[in-house]
């Protein structure tokens, strides 16, 4: 008999929900996080036995336990989720059911799970992104010290002549230890993105997809990769505009009966795509190819809409180079499991219900 599995996952503990094929619930148990707890509920299900669970805070693990052991998971989308399953009474107990009887219907508005490889380029170019973040403000907080007291200085302040200027500059003690903790923390970030910046490199040279996205003006080997990470399988998208609007970069539209309204850009999706773009839209904007386009835009609706309009037509670019170019490099799959079995092969005996199989990504993709 099939069964179906819903799991509420939270930082410390999860509850766990085990429906049956003809909805009745047989399980719903709360657990601590952690692989020998979570077996000893699911670990005696079939191989393949679908598992669903919300995109929520630290879910990066559960994925690799369900993975390892042969379930099938299914990443929901929470927004989607709540506009489709929204209820009076909301506890864990009723989450967990309500996402193992969604699954159970074919109903879940499911999230693209990206390969592990993908996950770790996505930790690594968001770590990257974050430290350089973070030496920014550390740069902008020094140069908020010496405007305080009235110092300005044309050239760079973080070569030698600079950070000469900075240590002569006649400032309180208080002010004094800011600028000094704050270059401190500057030297010790520099040689770590300098190391990130190698693995970047790296990357960027074994994906021949970089090259190809580094034609688009404001595009880079960082920003390429970037791009990469985030969309994952351009083959998601059956269209430049799908792939737009997965990205938050189409407008909201409210409509009833006659009346249409179109308001700002949704930002569902990847923040991290949509900052990354904009930086290139940047560049972009200035270039011979866009330009035209940006100063019209920006003289009827104002730069800032302008820069967005700018950033979705290089999303469109980069969605026709991708789609068109060689597959992505192949990804080597892990070894089939066994639920509960480790290195186990999965029984034929357990294949997927019918009416539950999908292309990947394909319907009801919302990550």
């Amino acid at each position: 008999m099939s069964v179906y599995v819903g799991i509420d996952v939270h930082r410390k503990r999860s509850q766990v929900a085990v429906v049956t094929g003809d909805g009745t619930v047989q399980l719903n148990r709360n657990v601590v996080n952690g692989t020998e707890p979570m077996l000893k509920l699911i670990g005696g299900l079939p191989a393949g036995t679908p598992v669903a669970f919300e995109a929520a805070f630290g879910w990066g693990w559960l994925v690799e336990l369900l993975e390892d052991y042969g379930f099938d998971p299914h990443l929901v989308h929470p927004l989607r989720c709540k506009a489709i399953a929204s209820a009076r009474l909301k506890n864990d107990k009723v989450d967990a059911a309500t996402l193992a009887q969604l699954l159970r219907a074919d109903l879940l508005p499911e999230a693209w799970i990206a390969p592990p490889q993908v996950r770790q380029l996505r930790a690594l170019l968001r770590h990257r992104a974050s430290l350089v973040r973070l030496g920014t403000g550390l740069r902008n907080r020094i140069h908020a010290v010496a405007a305080d007291h009235g110092y300005d200085r044309s050239a760079s302040y973080w070569t030698g002549p600079g950070r000469g200027w900075l240590a002569e500059l006649d400032l309180p003690p208080a002010s004094r230890e800011v600028i000094t903790d704050c270059l401190a923390a500057i030297d010790q970030l520099t040689p770590v993105i300098e190391r990130l910046d190698g693995e970047v490199h790296r990357h960027a040279r074994a994906d021949p997809r970089v090259k190809l996205l580094a034609t688009l003006p404001g595009v880079g080997e960082f920003t390429a990769l970037m791009m990469l990470a985030e969309i994952g399988d351009i083959t998601r998208f059956p269209s430049a505009r799908k792939l737009a609007a997965w990205a938050g970069l189409t407008p909201t539209v409210r409509g009833s009966d006659v009346k249409v309204r179109h308001g700002h850009i949704s930002k569902q999706g990847s923040a991290w795509l949509r900052w990354v773009l904009n930086q290139a839209a940047q560049t972009a904007k200035r270039s011979p190819q866009f330009a035209p386009t940006y100063a019209a835009i920006a003289k009827r609706r104002g730069k800032k809409i302008a820069t967005i309009a700018i950033a979705r037509k290089l999303l469109t670019r980069a969605y026709h180079l991708l789609a068109t170019a060689a597959p992505a490099p192949a990804v080597t799959a892990a070894p089939a499991t066994t639920a509960g079995k480790p290195g186990g092969s999965p029984s034929s005996g357990h294949a997927r219900p019918r009416g539950m199989s999908r292309p990947a990504g394909r319907a009801r993709s919302f990550d």
